[in-house]
């Protein structure tokens, strides 16, 4: 741990970097490539100068994610961390919105303070610079020291955080931050936010015995406790069309979400569903047909990303066009459906970075070149690149 002599002389280093209007190769150098691009991006963020504390939300369940499930068993653990070690500790989901929290007696008031409490949104965009945000826009833990911060009523804080992965499809499904005062940074800070996202991987591994990933978006795939699943793209839409429907389907309604008007015998959806209870031992359920595993899915997160207004998490979910060769008619008017939400959202985005991605994966996205000439200043180069790109497409 750094004595109170070289913490202070970094603090003082890190106000000197503040005050310039713009960040040099040298001074990037200095505070480190993330913060620095983190600082540009508050900056043009237009958050209120006199934010004190992050934007509070209630938070409306109407199903309990596999992070929130996790955590109801690792969570006794996690506080005894925090009160042990002076600390909150706090996780947050894929949109940097706090889903639960606990604190030691000397943090709990200046946590709630700030609002670094369960309902807390801690969006970059929002309250500019934080560790919780920078490590899941880097997808790699992340150190934010004291005056690193954007907001002013965290300067005292020195906060540390770490990606937390699902053990089976290895997507980032959330955050832990463990925050203290600044005069107790220490080095190990950022090893201990990455032990503490282990205990939260380790319970949903336990809670997960029995685990179903589907990947709908570019090439369809389909995962089993972890080990990919060799199934026929029939077999993979009728997963598709159970993961949408968890409360299950009869024969006949699974047959017309399929196959439609096309004339195909029930027998042939029998024989379809006969082999997936082998194939996945027990866990396809009858009368009505449903999914017993725990199911996860890219397209079932991409949804819940823009039900919570997370349009950055569910372009980069959305890699690829939803089952592109599909014919059943309920997943093609799913399909429609989330393309018209993602659409939408589009015209609402303002961070380039996530637009650019998207076009990079989908280069017939018009609308989102429409969206980034209106970000973009019809002087900048960029802008009558744009055009033309529009023109020619």
């Amino acid at each position: 741990m750094l004595n109170k002599q070289a913490l202070l002389q970094k603090r003082h280093q890190i106000e000197i970097l503040r005050q310039n209007s713009s960040i040099s190769l040298k001074h990037a150098d200095q505070l480190g490539e993330s913060i620095a691009s983190s600082w540009q991006r508050s900056n043009s963020a237009e958050i209120p100068e006199d934010r004190a504390a992050a934007p509070l939300i209630s938070q409306k369940h109407i199903r309990k994610s596999a992070l929130e499930i996790a955590i109801e068993h690792c969570g006794k653990d996690l506080k005894h961390i925090a009160e042990q070690s002076s600390m909150v500790v706090a996780v947050g989901d894929i949109g940097s919105t706090i889903i639960w929290s606990a604190a030691s007696g000397q943090m709990r008031n200046a946590a709630e303070r700030v609002h670094f409490v369960e309902g807390g949104q801690w969006r970059e965009d929002l309250v500019g610079t934080n560790a919780l945000a920078l490590s899941l826009k880097t997808q790699q833990s992340s150190c934010v020291f004291s005056n690193e911060h954007y907001m002013s009523s965290i300067h005292d804080w020195v906060c540390y955080a770490a990606p937390i992965i699902d053990p089976y499809s290895k997507q980032i499904l959330g955050v832990i931050d463990l925050s203290t005062t600044w005069n107790h940074h220490n080095s190990l800070g950022l090893l201990a936010a990455e032990r503490c996202a282990s205990i939260i991987q380790s319970a949903l591994l336990e809670y997960q015995q029995q685990h179903l990933f589907i990947r709908a978006f570019a090439v369809p795939q389909v995962l089993f406790n972890g080990k990919i699943v060799v199934l026929t793209p029939r077999q993979i839409e009728i997963l598709t069309i159970l993961a949408l429907c968890p409360q299950g389907m009869n024969l006949e309604n699974l047959h017309q979400a399929l196959y439609g008007e096309r004339k195909v015998s029930i027998g042939t959806l029998k024989a379809e569903m006969s082999q997936l209870r082998d194939i996945l031992g027990g866990m396809l359920g009858s009368r009505p047909y449903r999914l017993l595993a725990h199911v996860e899915a890219d397209f079932l997160q991409a949804e819940s990303a823009l039900d919570a207004g997370y349009t950055g998490s569910a372009l980069k979910l959305c890699r690829g066009v939803f089952l592109s060769k599909t014919e059943s008619p309920f997943l093609c008017a799913w399909r429609d459906c989330l393309e018209s939400r993602l659409s939408e959202a589009i015209f609402k985005a303002h961070d380039t970075d996530v637009l650019l991605k998207h076009l990079a994966h989908f280069p017939e996205a018009i609308d989102a070149v429409e969206r980034l000439i209106e970000l973009t200043p019809i002087g900048h180069p960029s802008h009558q690149m744009l055009m033309k790109y529009k023109d020619e497409h």
